[in-house]
Order: structure tokens, then C-alpha cells, then sequence
């Protein structure tokens, strides 16, 4: 969950993807429930975030914010991804540490906020701080990627949509690279399911 914006700027407009009908609330977390868009979307909405990778348009870098992220898979291995509302891109849960945060308990915060699913970590995918990925914002915060992303398996929680994203999907690993997505949560994801030996560092 990013920080309040200080500085307001006119945003970019995107058309939405097409709505999932909602599956309601349930009693515990069932992974056959694929989709969950519980909120009607309109036709437009204003996106406050862009990425960029080894672009030499990008903005200069303003900020460095430790982030978390965790691939939290269903018991047929599928992953767990969230439809951004601030850039219309699908993405790992994930985001800033707080400073009553560990790391790992970013992660498990998270996932909780924008999924409603209780998760403990199992694992280290890696760290991914390349300086090349800028992330520029609409109030004028342009930040340089810090990321760690975890392994996570679900504990409990009924899987519900977050002010943040606007479905959530278990996906089977063949279909997520038919989804628009940053290269560098795909690579997040290809490491995970490559079962390294030792985390990825870079």
C-alpha cells in the first residue's frame, strides 16, 4: 500500500478489461473460485502508475521504498495474481514496508490487504533491485524497484478485492504469459517456478 499522495497530477485514462462477474463472499477459502471482481468498474479510470525498464525516456528516480511480494500458489499449482488498478497490469500480491514491518511480514500484510487470504511464508524467491525498473507516479514520485518476493502458502481467509486491484485470478503458469504483465513480475514468477537451488540476487 503505497503512502498518500502529496502532489496531484492529471492522470492517464485506460479502458478497463471486461468485469468477471463477482462470486460473493465464502465461508472458507475455496481455490475453484479463479476470479473475484466483487466491484463494478467503470468505463474509465484514471491509472497513476507507469513502468518503465532500461527506457531512456524514464524519469529520474526520487524515491527507494523496501518492498515485499509473495507467489502464493493453490494445491494445483496455480499462482495467485492480482489485477493492478493503478496500471491495469496482473502482478504478484505485494508492496511497501512499514516501519512496524519486518520483511517477511510485509509480504504476509499484504497479501492479506489486496486478497483477504491469511498466508505464512514458506520460502525466497529473491531480491530484485535493478536500477534499470522505474516506477513513475501521478503525484510526482518516481521510484527505483526494491523488491524481495516470497514463497507463501495459505493458512485461511476468504478471498475478496482490495481498493487496489480490480479482479484476482489463480492462474495455471501456462496461461500467465498470455496476460498483460511487467516483464520483471514474470521473471519473479519464472524463478519461482524454475525450484532454484538458492534464491535469486539481483
Amino acid at each position: 500500500m503505497r503512502p498518500r499522495h502529496r502532489i496531484a497530477l492529471p492522470a492517464r485514462r485506460h479502458a478497463p478489461p471486461p468485469g468477471v462477474p463477482g462470486i460473493g463472499t465464502r465461508p472458507l477459502f475455496d481455490t475453484n473460485a479463479q476470479s473475484f471482481d466483487a466491484k463494478p468498474v467503470s468505463e474509465e479510470w484514471p491509472l497513476s502508475r507507469t513502468e518503465y525498464y532500461d527506457d531512456p525516456d524514464a524519469p529520474e528516480p526520487n524515491s527507494l521504498v523496501v518492498a515485499a511480494s509473495a507467489v502464493v500458489s493453490d494445491d494445483e499449482g496455480r499462482i495467485l495474481l492480482q489485477r493492478r488498478r493503478d496500471n491495469g497490469l496482473w502482478a504478484l500480491p505485494g508492496g511497501g514496508m512499514e516501519m512496524t514491518d519486518s520483511l517477511p511480514g510485509t509480504a504476509v500484510r499484504e497479501v492479506k490487504e489486496e486478497t483477504g487470504l491469511d498466508v505464512e511464508i514458506t520460502g525466497l524467491v529473491g531480491t530484485y533491485t535493478d536500477p534499470r525498473h522505474v516506477i513513475a507516479y501521478t503525484d510526482g514520485e518516481v521510484r527505483r524497484q526494491f523488491n524481495v518476493c516470497f514463497t507463501a502458502r495459505i493458512v485461511r481467509g476468504r478471498l475478496g478485492l482490495s481498493d487496489e486491484s480490480t479482479e484476482l485470478r489463480f492462474v495455471h503458469p501456462d496461461e500467465i504469459g498470455a496476460l498483460p504483465m511487467h516483464h520483471t513480475q514474470q521473471l519473479r514468477i519464472r524463478h519461482f517456478l524454475e525450484h532454484r537451488e538458492r534464491p535469486y540476487l539481483g
